[in-house]
């Protein structure tokens, strides 16, 4: 270690010994003599440089040459095991060679001879290692100076440094710090060679020596030899046994100490240590010579001779009186206490049980001594191996376990100790009972909680009364094993029923429309006062209600919980749950069902809200829609409407088939975009337009460029798509124009579907006229299917997508069986259009097939959906004929005659007279206001159609004709004698038509 020394003016070194000395001699007498020793200690280890400071004592008798390390300095104890106590004839170490010579010595740390100039260091004579001493650097050395009282070396005071050896001023001023530490331990009373009783180290710092002298633990030495008799005592012991100083030093009057009780336990181990050659320990109580009487340790080891055989035990001895009363005081709590406690040794027997552990173990008597897992211990499940692993591992433990004695819960902690296994058994029943109570109270309440939660959730996703019948009969019968549901609603002023579960209907029938507060006293009760009533019989039914007397038979129920429905704080009705077996309702449940009554009202009132408003839509939706579609003879109708599922809006889809003039037939789809009131009130319009536009026989083009100036007209925000088509069965051409709209699919008579260019024009209201026009030559028979986007377009599934499973229906074997017309003659003028005929079945399966397939029962859509399907039926050339008409007025004569004679051909005799009238007029309206070239030409269908045409591009229209007017009453004249009569234009110029009724007499011929 290096050592740190000043520097003088000139540079030269020189140490601070008269410096320190000077400090040390400064101190006053307020410290004590251990403190006093200490600074000296410290000084001297600076001065040295060194690791640590020790100073040793002889204590014990006269003789017993053994030095005690009394005051450490620089290093902890367990760093100076081997210096506690040395003998002062083991003279290799440092300060027992002091104390022998009585002068400065210097030794390395180990054991072996003092160190020689040149020697390595660390080593003794020749080179050799020394046996290394406690936990020191191998290369340690030690410096000692004797502490001399009146006759002669008493202690050493050493510094343990490192190799290098002191120089003659650091030798010096060690031997200085001794001669100043024995003068101030004689100036301070106590002797320095006197350590029998209050020894200056054991003082505490701050007290003085009297009072430290009271504080100081009772101990003691004394030495035996065991040849001679000896027995020699300090004056610690002496105080200690209570004996006078001039007592006789002999070991019979130490036996004359020893209780007669405790004699043979300490012979016992006297014996021992002298034939085993071991250690001596024993603890007994001794009696004063004062009449005291105490308990004391004691604690030895011997000496032998060369021979191996004992001369002398040098041992010490303490007061154990104290500790033994609490050890005492401690078994008798043990003893008593409420808790059960035993012990086990290594071998596991019971050394120790009070008197609750022998309630369970069994009686003292009977187990100490005894393995404990011959008694009821060993059946405890797991006990034995928990115990012994809580041993081997050495750590305390704890866990519950069931008693076999008397099946109660305890809770046992193990402890292991040095000499084996203590156990601690709390009584645990009442509280595991307890906390399986709170437990389960926690788990009902969560299970509650649970309920709850799932039926908020579930009734959440209600939205019809049904639907809140159906969750409230999933989600709250089974739990409470109910087995029947009766939910009434206040409806002016009558409850009726709404929704029931497992309850006959003759039962429904007597309570459905019962006055809400009177005439049914256990629901006007409830309804009235708000209160849930709980029937846990039919006994106790009759009982409180003896006018309702056999109604649970009727209902086959006998228990009842009936609940007030309150929702926003009104009464809007009551819950029955019922039950077939009878049963009282734990208060728990009763809380639950009232908890639960409250959400069930909640969510039925929003449900019939729904419900209300939901049934208004459906009426507006109905009131605006076609109620009956006609039956023209060119085409079978059929069509589906659907609203959407989800929501209470009305949707914007409609469609219609509107009969124009030469048996021509319009048929319209669309769709308004959106969901609303608004967007109803739009489809309105639109559809009112279109049957003003159908009506002036405009074509198709034209009729979605006058609907998108409707559109247009509404908003910029409205929108709707169309699909306009107009069917001549006389022709066999259907011309179709659509405006954003799904293309229609065309089902021909041999199976075979086609679809038409997907790409439509713009939506109305998004785009600007033209529209392009299809003409299709469809065949006979043929299937036009006309549709929204509802149908074929969700969010799971694109457009074309659609439209291709659509065609996989329509071609499938079904679907085929289906769109295969019925054998059935064409269409003639003696046969009117079937509307109750079977092709009129087929269409409506074939619907119900397209909406099952594309829109499944149980599958929610956001957006209402329209099909129209016709069967077209071409009119056969037969029931037509035309003639050209001269530009003269013989035109109108020509015209009368080829009437005649057609109408005689086809057998309409009874309306040639009439026919030839409108005919004659017709035409001479031409001749007189028209241009030529003039047609005639009379088409038979469901009625007799006569139709004149012309060049002209001039509207005839009816003139008012005063009484003395010789013209204006031709218009009128056939007004009055057609069924109905218009004009359309054609693409040279205009046609002018009337029809008439046929009417049969008989059966077709």
């Amino acid at each position: 270690m290096a050592e740190w020394r000043g520097t003088d003016a000139v540079g030269h070194g020189h140490s601070w010994g008269d410096e320190r000395l000077s400090l040390l001699s400064s101190v006053g007498a307020a410290l004590t003599d251990r403190e006093v020793m200490q600074h000296a200690l410290d000084q001297a280890v600076c001065e040295l440089g060194g690791l640590a400071g020790l100073v040793h004592w002889s204590c014990g008798p006269a003789g017993s040459r053994t030095l005690r390390l009394v005051l450490a300095s620089g290093l902890p104890l367990a760093a100076l095991g081997g210096w506690e106590e040395i003998r002062q004839d083991d003279t290799p170490l440092a300060p027992a060679r002091a104390v022998r010579d009585g002068r400065f010595v210097w030794l390395p740390a180990a054991s072996g001879e003092a160190a020689r100039p040149g020697d390595p260091p660390g080593t003794g004579p020749g080179g050799t290692a020394p046996a290394a001493s406690g936990c020191l650097p191998g290369a340690a050395t030690v410096a000692s100076v004797p502490l001399t009282g009146p006759d002669g070396p008493v202690g050493a005071l050493s510094v343990l440094t490192g190799p290098r050896e002191p120089a003659p001023e650091q030798a010096a001023f060690l031997e200085a710090v001794a001669r100043w530490a024995e003068r101030r331990l004689a100036r301070s009373g106590v002797g320095v060679g006197d350590c029998d009783e209050h020894p200056w180290w054991q003082q505490r710092p701050g007290g003085s020596v009297v009072q430290q002298s009271l504080d100081a633990v009772k101990a003691g030495s004394w030495e035996w030899c065991i040849h001679t008799g000896e027995m020699r005592w300090d004056r610690a012991g002496l105080t200690l046994l209570g004996l006078p100083g001039g007592y006789r030093r002999r070991i019979e009057s130490w036996l004359g100490l020893v209780h007669p009780e405790d004699m043979p336990r300490v012979m016992a181990a006297t014996e021992k240590s002298l034939r085993e050659r071991s250690g001596y320990e024993a603890e007994y109580r001794v009696r004063r010579p004062d009449g005291t009487t105490g308990w004391v340790q004691s604690r030895a080891h011997l000496e032998l001779d060369e021979n191996g055989e004992p001369v002398r035990m040098l041992g010490k001895v303490w007061d154990t009186t104290e500790s033994r009363m609490a050890r005492e005081s401690v078994g008798q709590a043990l003893r008593y206490m409420s808790d059960a406690f035993f012990a086990v040794n290594r071998d596991w027997r019971i050394t120790f049980l009070n008197v609750e552990a022998e309630r369970l173990v069994g009686p003292a008597g009977e187990v100490l001594g005894r393995p404990l897992w011959e008694g009821p211990a060993g059946t405890v499940p797991e006990l034995e191996d928990r115990c012994r692993r809580a041993a081997a591992d050495g750590r305390p433990t704890g866990f519950d376990i069931q008693w076999p004695t008397d099946d109660r819960w305890y809770h046992i902690r193990l402890v292991p100790v040095p000499d084996g296994l203590t156990a601690y058994l709390t009584d645990v029943t009442e509280r595991r009972t307890r906390a399986a109570r709170r437990a389960e109270a926690e788990r009902a309440g969560a299970d509650q909680a649970a309920r709850i939660n799932e039926l908020g959730n579930a009734l959440a996703d209600t939205v019809t009364t049904q639907d809140v019948i159906q969750v409230v009969a999933a989600h709250v019968l089974p739990p409470f094993g109910a087995s029947g549901l009766l939910v009434l609603c206040l409806e002016g002023g009558r409850l009726n029923v709404v929704g029931s579960v497992g309850y006959p209907g003759a039962f429904l029938t007597k309570v459905d429309g019962v006055p809400a507060f009177g005439g049914y006293r256990l629901l006007n009760e409830v309804l009235s006062s708000r209160r849930p009533r709980f029937i846990s019989s039919a006994e106790e039914y009759e009982q409180l209600f003896p006018d309702l007397t056999g109604n649970p038979a009727l209902a086959r129920k006998n228990a009842w919980a009936v609940l007030p429905l309150i929702a926003s704080g009104n009464a809007i009705g009551t819950c029955a749950v019922s039950f077939d077996r009878p049963r009282r309702l734990s208060a728990d449940e009763r809380t639950l069902l009232s908890a639960l009554s409250g959400m069930v009202a909640q969510a039925l009132a929003r449900a019939r809200l729904y419900d209300t408003e939901h049934a208004r839509a459906q009426a507006l939706q109905r009131g605006l829609l076609p109620r009956v579609l006609p039956c023209p003879a060119a085409l079978t109708p059929a069509v589906r409407y659907l609203p959407a599922s989800s929501g209470t809006d009305i949707g914007g889809d409609w469609y219609d088939v509107i009969p124009l003039s030469a048996e021509r037939v319009a048929l319209v789809i669309g769709d308004v975009m959106g969901h609303g009131l608004a967007e109803a009130a739009t489809m309105g319009r639109l559809r009112t337009a279109v049957h003003t536009l159908a009506n002036l026989e405009l074509p198709p083009e034209e009729v979605l460029a006058h609907l998108n100036e409707v559109v247009c007209d509404l908003g910029d925000d409205s929108f709707a798509t169309c699909l306009y088509a107009v069917y001549d069965p006389i022709t066999g051409y259907c011309s179709l124009a659509r405006a954003g709209h799904p293309p229609p699919l065309i089902v021909r008579p041999d199976g075979n579907v086609e679809c038409l260019e997907p790409t439509p024009d713009p939506p109305l209201g998004a785009g600007e006229p033209p529209f392009a026009t299809v003409d299709l030559r469809l065949p006979d028979d043929s299937l036009l299917v006309m549709y929204t986007d509802g149908l074929v377009e969700s969010a799971a599934r694109d457009i074309d997508a659609g439209i291709a499973e659509c065609t996989q229906v329509l071609t499938s074997e079904y679907g085929r069986l289906l769109t295969c017309p019925p054998p059935r003659p064409r269409i003639s003028g003696r046969r009117a259009g079937g509307r109750h005929g079977p092709d009129h079945d087929r269409l409506d399966r074939l619907c119900d097939l397209l909406v099952g397939a594309m829109l499944p029962t149980r599958r929610l859509t956001a957006d209402d959906t329209a099909l129209l399907i016709a069967r077209l039926h071409g009119l056969a050339s037969g029931n037509t004929a035309g003639w050209p008409l001269p530009a003269d007025p013989v035109a109108a004569g020509l015209a009368r005659t080829h009437v005649r004679e057609q109408l005689e051909a086809w057998g309409l005799g009874e309306l040639i007279k009439t026919t030839e009238l409108l005919a004659s007029e017709l035409v001479a309206n031409v001749i007189r206001h028209a241009r030529g070239p003039t047609r005639l030409r009379l088409i038979r269908g469901t009625s007799l159609i006569c139709e004149v045409s012309d060049a002209s591009a001039t509207t005839p229209r009816i003139r008012r004709a005063a009484e003395t007017d010789e013209g204006g009453r031709g218009l009128q004249l056939v007004s009055a004698l057609s069924q109905r009569w218009g004009t359309r234009y054609t693409a040279e110029g205009k046609c002018i038509w009337t029809e008439q009724p046929i009417a049969w007499t008989g059966a077709p011929p």
